[in-house]
């Protein structure tokens, strides 16, 4: 049944058509600096269609056949800061005037409730990146958006699966707390996203649940990359990157019209390859080498004023040798530092493809967005892997056992309709559907060598086969209103329901070195379902057009899941856990001063969890599954501010605090059953705080070539790895710079990041292993805009 609503869904906007003629306008005018001077190659687009045009040489513009009613123009340019405008269709002539970007903050466009709209009128809390922060900040991966996003931490291992917190909502299961999308793509689990930042309009984090709109794992918050779209102009990009530890990061893009305002063509590429920051003792040799090719490719077509459809692809394939940088303990990483000892040294092998076809209609009746996604990893090792991250034949994992195997795929849809984006009603709604498919066939063997003894097992040179076929699908359907009482009260209300199937069918084999494969466990088969009611109500008042203040309730859940129990045949083999819920209650404030040179957003927030999915340790099988056996509550508050006050100095600071505490907890241990009600959250830091200082001096007064030196603090406080709060690391600092000259369409820069060299603790698992931030890093970076 889910799998015919899926192939419905797909099709459902192809019978979808303009039953009813409409009245087609223009919309005109001209861009000009503080001068009145034109600004040639501006960029003027109409939120929430894909009507759009460029100025010319003198300024202007025009944006043909434009339905009737009232928008909303976005007006960019580079070197001056972004303006919206109120505007309507066949009215006079409009004049839009930019101020410089040193001058001025820009005003910022986010899709963060599934349209376009000011940031500065959401009613919660969200965090941007534009493309030129993008750059500033030197950011190449989503786990570098750490503590530039209040309350945000990320971190990996080493193998780029980053485990995400947002106010102390984190992942302790296998399904994320905190949800990817890129380009509108729900990245469904751990396996199937890309972490890698290139090409970027701009990077866009949602914190708080967000179950209504985007549904399961959306606990903590969303995380919404978007890319750079194709236009009726010709622009692209050329950057190359080069550092210390052999680090080199090039890349390059181009998007085009292929036939004007009809077919649009956007292509994107990156290489990256780094020698790696630690030296594996046991054969003196780098380790955590890393090679990663990824591109992204467009192609957008309009039939008509009221349709667009496009195509997207991405693949990202990496290389790595030496996955997991990891020591024993938290004490040996920082007693010897970045310097290991892992006698099996496999290369991980890891491809994925994410594709989508998208269709939005806009007309004068209601919106239509269709989109429909693809998703696949299939990630090996290419030999044994170190498990237990020394140099004795103790235990390794293999896993490369075919094309059929440790192969994800993901099928999604969405289909949303929406109220007219021309329309003058003081209600605004949205409703939709959305369907997955998700199968996950796992084969993994656990190889026990010469020392097997010296791990715990009875004897040795044998591997222990798990077999681990998943196979899920889901539904669910939302509806979003908003009503503007006046023009300073609003509310907004919303509710979801989400329904999820998962089965699971294990099977355990033996193999003596040498001998064939026996059964030790025949094929067993669970299944389970789940389902969750998302609701979200929000109260905004707007004294002025640039001030608002909110109060928001939002609800989110991760979903369910099925884990091994135990290896005793006496037992069931599988044990079904139920999805975990949270309420979350925020009030902000969010303000603009001084003619946008100051931008001031706080919140205050307060989380409750129940049916918290913990990790426990089944003895004497020392196997991890996952219970719903805690409760936590967590609280806090966020700051954000951007300022532009003096000529060319730009400052931000970001800041959060979080208390995330269990206030009920039971963990095991070889002793049996143990409180750990009052132990703090895993992956959640008490305070980030990030401080950039930026100076941009024009040569010659000429605006378009500037010296920029820029500056960065960032703070971490205390935060633990283990829920037992065993494994620890206190507060620390990281200083990051970049210095060069900035030209119109070029740039050259100087960078560093940890220039003090900390040391500190990044990533560790609750049984110890552990691996160390990033060293001192530093190199330049030459970029050319056109």
């Amino acid at each position: 049944m889910v799998k015919q609503l899926l192939i419905i869904c797909m099709l459902f906007f192809i019978g979808v058509t303009t039953a009813h003629s409409q009245n087609l306008m223009t919309i005109s005018g001209t861009v000009q600096n503080k001068n009145a001077e034109g600004i040639s190659g501006a960029s003027v687009s109409l939120l929430n269609t894909s009507l759009g045009a460029a100025t010319d040489s003198q300024g202007r513009f025009t944006i043909q056949q434009v339905p009737a009613g009232p928008y909303t123009l976005r007006v960019s340019a580079l070197g001056f800061a972004t303006r919206t405008m109120y505007v309507t269709a066949g009215n006079q002539e409009v004049v839009v005037q930019l101020e410089g970007e040193s001058r001025q903050l820009g005003e910022v466009t986010v899709t963060a409730q599934k349209k376009e709209e000011d940031l500065q009128r959401v009613p919660f809390s969200v965090s941007t990146l534009s493309s030129k922060e993008v750059q500033e900040y030197r950011l190449w991966d989503v786990r570098e958006l750490t503590a530039i996003v209040p309350n945000l931490f990320a971190a990996n291992p080493g193998d780029n699966r980053n485990v995400t917190s947002i106010r102390g909502i984190t992942t302790t299961s296998y399904d994320p707390a905190v949800t990817t999308y890129v380009d509108g793509v729900n990245q469904f689990n751990l396996d199937t996203y890309l972490p890698e930042l290139l090409d970027i309009e701009r990077v866009e984090v949602l914190r708080g649940p967000q179950g209504t709109l985007y549904g399961r794992n959306a606990m903590g918050g969303v995380i919404h990359i978007i890319t750079k779209k194709p236009d009726n102009r010709v622009s692209g990009f050329a950057e190359a990157n080069i550092g210390n530890y052999g680090q080199q990061r090039h890349s390059a893009g181009l998007r085009a019209p292929l036939v004007k305002d009809k077919l649009y063509v956007g292509v994107a590429g990156m290489f990256r390859k780094q020698n790696g920051f630690y030296t594996n003792e046991y054969n003196n040799s780098e380790f955590d080498r890393q090679q990663v090719f990824m591109g992204n490719y467009y192609l957008t077509f309009l039939p008509t004023t009221n349709w667009d459809v496009t195509l997207n692809v991405k693949h990202s394939a990496n290389r790595n040798n030496g996955a997991f940088p990891l020591v024993f303990s938290p004490e040996e990483a920082l007693a010897n530092p970045f310097r290991l000892n892992q006698n099996a040294t496999a290369q991980m092998v890891d491809n994925t493809v994410n594709a989508s076809l998208s269709a939005n209609y806009s007309g004068s009746g209601f919106s239509l967005a269709s989109q429909t996604a693809y998703q696949s990893n299939h990630r090996y090792y290419d030999g044994p892997l170190d498990g237990d991250f020394s140099p004795i034949d103790g235990v390794s994992i293999l896993n490369n056992y075919g094309a059929d195997w440790n192969k994800v795929q993901v099928l999604t849809q969405e289909v949303r309709v929406s109220s007219p984006v021309a329309s003058l009603s003081p209600l605004k709604w949205l409703a939709g559907v959305y369907g997955f498919y998700n199968d996950n066939p796992v084969k993994q063997g656990l190889h026990f060598g010469e020392d097997a003894e010296m791990v715990g097992a009875p004897f040795a040179n044998f591997t222990s086969i798990n077999y681990n076929m998943g196979e899920g699908f889901g539904a669910a359907f939302f509806g979003q209103g908003s009503y503007q009482f006046n023009p300073s009260w609003e509310l907004t209300a919303g509710l979801r329901y989400d329904y999820e199937h998962k089965s699971q069918t294990v099977r355990g084999e033996f193999q003596m070195d040498g001998d064939e494969a026996m059964v030790t466990q025949e094929d067993t088969t669970a299944s389970a379902s789940f389902s969750a009611f998302s609701p979200k109500v929000s109260i905004a008042y707007r004294p002025a057009e640039t001030s608002q203040l909110y109060a928001t309730f939002s609800r989110g859940f991760r979903a369910g899941g099925i884990t091994q129990l135990s290896s005793d045949p006496s037992q069931p083999p599988l044990y079904a856990y139920k999805p975990e819920f949270s309420n979350n209650y925020e009030l902000g404030t969010k303000h603009t001063f001084l003619q946008n040179r100051l931008r001031l957003n706080v919140a205050l927030f307060y989380t409750q969890v129940r049916d918290a999915q913990v990790p426990v340790l089944v003895m004497p099988d020392a196997l991890v599954i996952t219970r719903n056996v805690g409760k936590l509550n967590s609280k806090g508050a966020e700051l954000e501010l951007a300022a532009t006050i003096l000529n060319g100095l730009e400052v931000t600071y970001h800041a959060g605090y979080t208390h995330a505490r269990y206030t009920s907890l039971t963990g095991v241990t070889e002793e049996g059953e143990v409180s750990r009600n009052g132990n703090r959250q895993i992956f959640t830091p008490e305070v980030t705080s990030m401080l950039a200082l930026q100076y941009s001096y024009a040569l010659g007064g000429n605006q378009n070539y500037k010296l920029v030196a820029r500056g960065e603090w960032h703070y971490l406080g205390k935060q633990y790895f283990d829920l037992a709060n065993q494994l620890r690391q206190n507060p620390y600092s990281l200083l990051n710079a970049r210095a060069g000259v900035s030209a119109r369409n070029f740039e050259v820069f100087l960078w560093g990041r940890n220039l003090s060299d900390e040391r500190y603790i990044q990533y560790a698992y609750d049984f110890g292993a552990a691996r160390l931030g990033n060293p001192l890093t530093y190199g330049v970076s030459a970029r050319y805009n056109f």
